[in-house]
């Protein structure tokens, strides 16, 4: 079998290489780059991003992130976010009063979590979609995050005959948003390159619809 081809987006965000390493191990031929030829030509398009809500938009902003994301959906090309890279595709994010449009994909803000202890860090399980592509084989594991943000309702109306989006939920203070399968755009609030085993498989079930 072909491996299919991933871009990671190099926008300015860190973490990645370990980004580029997990896709490879899961069974991707990965290029670390920002040509846009490149972006819109690839099987899938892995968007990264740690830090501030702020910082990744403008850091997207500065390469013309938003404008090629949004091609590739426009064409049903697939896309997949993870942690502030799954964030900016909601309409804001409220940081410290401040609030920075999003890419708007989806409705919503992304706001501070209602828990004692923050950042939220380290292994938590999910609550998955009951016919997650995603999540097959690993809904009952635990994936690694860290954040203290997260969109914590989901309020996207769907027109027939477009599928209902598979929103998967955990608990840190309160429920939220930790993964969404929305046609071609795919997204997890937690780093799959960090949950080990769990993640490596996460991500190849993602490779397989590519």
């Amino acid at each position: 079998m072909t491996r299919p081809d991933v871009v990671v987006l190099d926008y300015g965000s860190g973490n990645v290489h370990s980004a580029v390493k997990a896709l490879e191990l899961a069974g991707a031929d990965v290029e670390l780059t920002r040509d846009r030829d490149r972006v819109a030509a690839a099987d899938g398009l892995f968007v990264p991003g740690v830090g501030a809500f702020s910082a990744v938009m403008s850091q997207l902003e500065s390469v013309r992130g938003g404008e090629m994301i949004d091609r590739r959906l426009a064409g049903g090309r697939p896309v997949m976010g993870i942690c502030v890279g799954m964030q900016v595709f909601f309409e804001g994010g409220d940081e410290r009063g401040a609030t920075t449009g999003g890419l708007g994909e989806w409705p919503g803000t992304v706001e501070l979590l209602k828990a004692d202890v923050l950042p939220h860090m380290g292994w938590n399980t999910v609550e998955a979609a009951a016919d997650s592509v995603l999540f097959d084989g690993v809904a009952d594991e635990r994936f690694y995050f860290v954040h203290s943000y997260a969109a914590q309702t989901w309020s996207l109306d769907v027109i027939r005959p477009f599928a209902e989006p598979r929103v998967t939920w955990a608990d840190h203070g309160g429920r939220f948003v930790a993964a969404v399968e929305n046609g071609p755009l795919w997204a997890t609030q937690f780093h799959p390159e960090k949950s080990g085993r769990p993640g490596i498989r996460l991500l190849s079930n993602w490779l397989d619809t590519l």
